[in-house]
């Protein structure tokens, strides 16, 4: 629909608008606040009006409008967002994990876009689609220089649309035409036993109606494969839906217990959640695993059950977003999600980790002062400390990848290998079964020389700054065979780099394949013995005295 410039400025105008209404800032009884508003949106309107009839060149009101939309929403903090009505299905996503597609992640790979994974069961699954497969055009418009982001785009559409794609796998081209559906990621990508006492469940996120699957999961677990203690991996969750959590804390603790409650400026958003049904394991110990990815909805079933001494919390230190979000609608289909509140657990603490109502002089923010984080008590009298995530009871850092095998992931040299592996060897029976030989590690070590793969160690970058302070200084000269010398012994070799990272390479290479050939749950699942987290989770749920020892409050 092509929109006049007349239209354009008045649907400038009432966006605007409708965004300062909606986001609270008129307040009755408040005449300078009201005043500074009208003022502002006066200025507003009048700028518009002028850049429409005096710019040299004709504007792009709703250009114009939605980059400045998106300035004004930057300077509050980054979780209030405005979603015209093209990207409205974004925020959909976001709330209910669904979307309309094929069900595939990409990436953009050189000129073109490559699958990284697909879903289980969902149409490009189902045709045969697999990560590592070009993407060279969909619908005939080519995706040579194509983003990521534009590519989604195109992919994305109405459930039940058909799209015809062409791949190139291995150097041949072939065409798919595929038939989009309602893509559901599930929020329990895998779970299961770890051992012969010990379930675990694998959460990624809170979407609407997550707690089904949980509840699902947990019950399976608990009734049929004879599960006594549980380890919930809150890991790299994000968050989501406040309600959800509030469900997930409830499979734990009793009915009529305040979970979380919200604070804001507007009261009309300010609310207690609380439990409302029986639980489903409200004695079997559990251990929650988090890190700094886990955030928001995480944080308040890792914060809650912590503060109800139900749970030992396991890992890194999480995020720190304690600040909610409502979706709000605007004119024209619009809308914007909006940061109304702040969120509080039970012990009182708020979580929030970065103070952005206080920037700095420059338009920074920095994390809460220590002098202005609080300590507050858990049901049992144990310390816990607001302003700046959850802090595990145990606190076990992730195992760090050296530099030479970072810079294989980064390079993607370990997905590329995987996707030649993964056409050259059958499919393991079993999961088990899947391992790199020591003549895979030789193909490996020739395919990075293939690829020219090089990076630089941490050693050799500080020297080469050296050898440039050197020169400038007149100093390299005199001292030319010396550093010249130390190069030789500082570089580095993809014999040796190979050879002495085998069990890491190894790790990373069979991780991915397991992924390839069984899915999300098959490297899930893979990962688990080697992960060091969940093997102190499970000694913890395992010595019953230990676990109640980490719970109890402080002596009298």
């Amino acid at each position: 629909m092509t929109i006049s410039r007349s239209k354009k400025v008045l649907l400038s105008v009432a966006i605007v608008i409708t965004v300062a209404t909606t986001a609270g800032f008129i307040l009755v009884n408040q005449e300078s606040r009201d005043f500074r508003f009208t003022k502002s949106i006066d200025i507003y309107i009048s700028l518009m009006r002028e850049l429409n009839a005096f710019y040299v060149d004709e504007i792009d009101a709703e250009k114009i409008v939605n980059k400045g939309i998106d300035a004004m929403l930057s300077s509050l903090d980054p979780y209030t967002v405005y979603y015209p009505e093209e990207d409205s299905g974004d925020l959909d996503f976001i709330t209910t994990g669904k979307y309309g597609g094929f069900g595939s992640l990409i990436r953009k790979s050189g000129d073109y876009i490559v699958v990284t994974n697909v879903y289980k069961g969902f149409p490009a699954d189902q045709n045969g689609i697999k990560p590592g497969d070009e993407m060279i055009s969909i619908d005939g418009t080519s995706l040579k220089g194509v983003t990521s982001e534009k590519a989604s785009d195109m992919l994305k559409g109405e459930p039940g649309t058909e799209a015809e794609l062409v791949f190139r796998r291995n150097g041949t081209e072939f065409t798919k035409k595929l038939k989009r559906e309602r893509i559901s990621i599930p929020a329990v990508p895998y779970y299961g036993m770890i051992d012969s006492r010990t379930g675990y469940i694998r959460f990624t996120n809170f979407t609407q109606n997550c707690i089904a699957e949980v509840r699902s999961a947990l019950t399976d677990l608990k009734e049929k494969q004879g599960a006594e203690s549980l380890v919930l991996d809150l890991r790299n969750n994000p968050g989501g839906l406040v309600n959800e959590a509030v469900e997930i804390v409830n499979l734990f603790v009793k009915p009529g217990l305040e979970v979380v409650s919200t604070r804001g400026r507007a009261k009309q958003y300010d609310a207690v959640f609380r439990t409302n049904r029986n639980p489903v394991a409200p004695d079997m110990p559990v251990v929650v695993l988090i890190n700094r990815g886990s955030a928001s909805a995480s944080e308040i079933v890792a914060g809650a059950l912590q503060d109800f001494d139900r749970a030992i919390i396991v890992g890194e230190r999480s995020f720190g977003k304690g600040l909610v979000q409502v979706a709000r609608p605007l004119s024209y289909k619009a809308q914007v999600k909006i940061t109304t509140a702040k969120y509080y657990i039970p012990s009182g603490r708020c979580i929030q980790a970065v103070d952005f109502s206080n920037p700095n002089e420059d338009g920074s923010v920095g994390v809460i002062p220590d002098s202005l984080i609080k300590t507050f008590s858990t049901r049992n009298g144990r310390p816990v400390k607001d302003g700046g995530g959850i802090i595990p009871d145990i606190v076990i850092s992730t195992d760090m990848l050296t530099r030479f095998t970072s810079e294989l992931y980064v390079q993607n040299m370990i997905f590329d290998y995987a996707t030649e592996y993964f056409w050259t060897h059958p499919q393991p029976a079993v999961l088990d079964s899947l391992r790199l030989s020591d003549s895979d590690l030789v193909r490996f070590r020739a395919f990075l020389a293939e690829k020219n793969f090089s990076y630089q160690t941490s050693s050799e970058s500080a020297l080469e700054d050296l050898i440039a302070t050197a020169r400038e200084e007149k100093l390299y000269d005199d001292n030319s065979q010396a550093l010249e010398q130390l190069r030789d012994l500082l570089g580095h070799s993809l014999d040796r780099d190979v050879a002495g990272q085998k069990a890491e390479v190894t790790e990373l290479i069979e991780s991915e394949l397991a992924g390839r050939y069984f899915y999300d749950a098959g490297m899930i699942k893979y990962s688990l013995s080697r992960d060091s987290q969940v093997r102190e989770a499970i000694k913890i749920s395992a010595d019953r005295d230990r676990y109640d020892s980490l719970l109890e409050g402080p002596a009298i």
